[in-house]
């Protein structure tokens, strides 16, 4: 028996009012269902919705047609905007960007946290809007994500091969890149100067599903002070090949301060369990906040957008209120970012991170900088955090968390209410679940403001700081 054929529903004059997770535009229907629409549509646009996926409490859907558009639509710069879906949010303002990022942390504190939105201050947005990131990540792929207006000719695509980011949804389709505004322009310099090579060299790229083929990974990282590690990564051994590649980006780029090579025979792209090999130049490079200098080696943890990272560790630090005699526990520490650039104006910090390999850069930061007040752990902090550890190390002062977007376990926050340190400086990279441990908190603790940080423009994505205070001693 044939199929019946399915008709989607369409939502018609939708308007949209904001952002929500993951960069999804939402609008209410008249009747007050909550409808996510996949891009497409900013907020303040009055859109047509074909309804692609229905659930009790909401509705998913696409654009079919943009009835009037928003006071605050503006062309987004990025010649891959549409296609590559890294920067969903360039054609809305930077101002609206921010409201609707300092709306979405208003929204958790309210509704998840249950606490008066009042507490949240005005956004801390960026001042580098374009070329903030310090690290790239590139692919190669036998398939090339084609264009609908590529498809829409019926001409044969010969070169089938691209280096450039994954498309969304799907593992192995590569969009080619010509020019990313997110990192300096040196960044593309090097990446079509790899691509020219190999493409004039008959380099194979890698196909992920037959697992073969040389060129497979780039990774591209610099610092504030002008320094370049480039990572080439090969999906097989073949010295014949890689050292000459090698030896011209060498000659072509000479101020590159890093550049390294991996041979990655695995089924995953991940490099941190790879023999990493210095080509040229040293294997690590320097990034300085503040006064703290920071090693970056080819594995190395670090804030991906370093300026506003001083900023975001300054209201940290402002919260903290920190004085000398300061005994400081700096939960999910990475590699000691913000113990190391705190250490100088406490007695002691110690650090708890569960990646071992960020807790060795930790260490070796910790001697770079001459640091002799911090300790640093490898493990998960809901083991560690006991009381035996608060036994040995003293009852913190202040404590300092940082969890991932999942926030913080229970078990954690059960020991921090337990140890009743006076003040806790929470920082969080998803305010739906800071506020759901906000709340969790809330027995023992007042949370006296909430400071919102933009690290990544033209993203959904929000860093948020939170200070609490012990109840009994306001």
């Amino acid at each position: 028996m044939a199929r019946r054929k399915r008709n989607n529903k369409i939502i018609s004059d939708l308007l949209i009012t904001g952002i929500a997770d993951k960069g999804k535009a939402v609008g209410r229907t008249s009747d007050g269902q909550v409808v996510f629409v996949e891009e497409g549509a900013v907020p303040g646009d009055v859109v047509d919705v074909l309804v692609i996926r229905k659930k009790k409490s909401m509705l998913q859907g696409v654009v079919q047609e943009i009835k009037s558009y928003s006071k605050d639509r503006i062309k987004a710069p990025c010649i891959h905007f549409g296609v590559c879906g890294g920067c969903k949010w360039q054609h809305l303002s930077y101002e609206a960007q921010l409201a609707q990022k300092s709306q979405n942390v208003k929204d958790a504190i309210q509704r998840i946290a249950k606490l008066n939105p009042d507490l949240v201050q005005p956004i801390r947005g960026c001042d580098l809007q374009y070329q903030y990131r310090n690290k790239l990540e590139y692919s190669f792929s036998t398939k090339r994500w084609l264009t609908k207006e590529e498809i829409a000719t019926n001409h044969e695509i010969h070169n089938q091969g691209a280096l450039g980011f994954h498309k969304a949804g799907f593992f192995d389709k590569i969009i080619e890149i010509q020019t990313c505004l997110l990192q300096d322009d040196f960044s593309n310099q090097i990446r079509n100067f790899i691509r020219e090579y190999v493409e004039n060299h008959d380099y194979t790229y890698y196909d992920i599903q037959q697992h073969r083929g040389l060129m497979r990974n780039i990774i591209v990282r610099n610092t504030t002070r002008g320094e370049w590690m480039v990572i080439v990564v090969f999906g097989m051994q073949d010295r014949e090949r890689i050292i000459p590649l090698m030896e011209s980006i060498k000659e072509q780029f000479p101020t590159i301060t890093s550049l390294n090579y991996v041979v990655n025979e695995k089924y995953n792209d991940t490099i941190f369990d790879q023999e990493i090999v210095t080509f040229h130049g040293t294997p690590y490079i320097v990034e300085q906040l503040k006064e703290v200098k920071y090693k970056i080696g080819p594995k190395s943890f670090f804030q991906t957008n370093p300026k506003q990272a001083e900023v975001l560790f300054d209201i940290a630090v402002s919260y903290a209120d920190l004085k000398p005699s300061d005994n400081v526990y700096d939960l999910y520490t990475g590699l000691g970012s913000i113990a190391l650039y705190i250490a100088a104006q406490v007695k002691h910090v110690t650090g708890i991170e569960e990646i071992p390999e960020a807790i060795e850069d930790a260490k070796i930061n910790m001697a770079f900088n001459q640091i002799d007040n911090a300790t640093f752990y490898a493990g998960d902090v809901k083991d560690i955090l006991n009381q035996d550890f608060i036994q040995q190390h003293g009852k913190p002062d202040i404590v300092i968390t940082d969890p991932p977007r999942q926030g913080m376990h229970e078990n954690v926050i059960q020991t921090l209410l337990e140890l009743r340190a006076p003040k806790i400086v929470y920082i969080s990279c998803n305010p739906a679940t800071q506020a759901r441990d906000l709340a969790l908190l809330n027995d023992s603790y007042e949370v006296i403001r909430v400071q919102p940080v933009d690290m990544f423009p033209h993203t959904h994505h929000i860093e948020s700081v939170a200070l609490l205070k012990l109840k009994d001693q306001l």
